[in-house]
């Protein structure tokens, strides 16, 4: 294990300290299942973001009825 030194805000701190004695452990320990619990989630995401990306459902709308020029007058003509 590494040690390092990590500043919190006092509230942040106090309700660490409150939550440790409340669980019997030490606030290191609050704070590491903390990152482990963040890193599993951020690996995951990491993990998803490498994979091939989803293909999206598509259908089939038939042929085109009507030529690009008449879509106006054939919109409008119905409308009507």
């Amino acid at each position: 294990m590494q040690k390092i030194q990590i500043l919190f805000p006092d509230p942040v701190m106090k309700s660490l300290r409150r939550l440790a004695e409340v669980e019997d452990r030490p606030v290191s320990e609050i704070v590491r299942r903390a990152v482990d619990r963040e890193l599993e989630q951020r690996t995951g995401l990491l993990a998803r973001e490498k994979q091939a990306p989803p293909i999206f459902p598509t259908f089939d709308g038939g042929r085109v009825l009507a030529a690009a020029e008449d879509l106006r007058s054939v919109l409008y003509d119905d409308a009507l």
